[in-house]
């Protein structure tokens, strides 16, 4: 269960839409805050524990792309981007810049809760009680792919280095599922199957959004083919096969 508690900060320089979606989430049982321009959003950061933000990419005189730029920098918290209808591009660089899901304009509340609801349960804290999302290959805890480690024991992807790349929790768990059937094409349904363990329930666009974020996360300049390669009309394909480390 997500803690009933949890914060939302809503974000849009429209008062009647921060009123709607105030009145939806607070029926759900979260606290709600709101703020209407970029200086608020940060402040409202700064000063409360916010757990979730939803994010109008069309603040007025603002670039929504940029505050949530300016957002990752101070924080981790996830982001909704909420987008006009149409806005592709906006929503695909939303995306990139880091954020977790987005819903255009107009949209069902219905779907704003259950993407709010979908997107906290990726980042709550597993209960140390808890079996986890996707089984290692075997009974080892570290697997080597390329220059990365993935070590199932500390939930940690580490680079050539050694230093840990953030990822979220259902990031990480993607990417096992990926390192796990290594040169195996995956199709969705199948992704979506091998996760079904995990407390949030993903679906194609999820599932692809994750894609998006993690072959950001893993490309290299020296990389000659991406990690994840997509399989057109079918999945994708972890394109490197794991061994353990020598």
């Amino acid at each position: 269960m997500i803690d009933s508690q949890k914060v939302i900060l809503v974000v849009d320089d429209e008062p009647g839409v921060r009123k709607i979606l105030r009145r939806c989430f607070e029926r759900e049982q979260f606290v709600v805050q709101e703020a209407a321009d970029s200086a608020d959003t940060l402040h409202q950061l700064k000063t409360h524990n916010i757990d979730l933000i939803t994010l109008d990419l069309n603040l007025r005189n603002e670039d929504g792309l940029e505050l949530a730029r300016q957002i990752r920098q101070l924080s981790q918290v996830p982001i909704i981007m909420v987008s006009g209808k149409g806005d592709l591009i906006d929503t695909v660089v939303g995306l990139e810049v880091g954020a977790d899901d987005y819903i255009s304009k107009p949209f069902e509340l219905r779907e704003v809760v259950a993407r709010v609801r979908a997107v906290l349960r990726r980042y709550q804290t597993d209960d140390d009680s808890a079996a986890p999302a996707v089984s290692p290959p075997d009974t080892d805890s570290v697997y080597q792919f390329g220059d990365w480690h993935l070590n199932w024991t500390t939930r940690e992807l580490l680079d050539n280095n050694g230093d840990a790349i953030e990822l979220t929790t259902g990031e990480f768990d993607l990417l096992s599922v990926f390192v796990k059937n290594a040169r195996q094409v995956l199709s969705r349904d199948q992704i979506m199957d091998l996760l079904k363990g995990n407390e949030w329930a993903p679906n194609d666009r999820t599932i692809d959004n994750q894609v998006a974020r993690l072959r950001k996360k893993l490309q290299t300049p020296e990389a000659q083919t991406p990690l994840i390669k997509t399989i057109r009309g079918t999945g994708y394909l972890f394109t490197v096969a794991a061994k353990k480390p020598e």
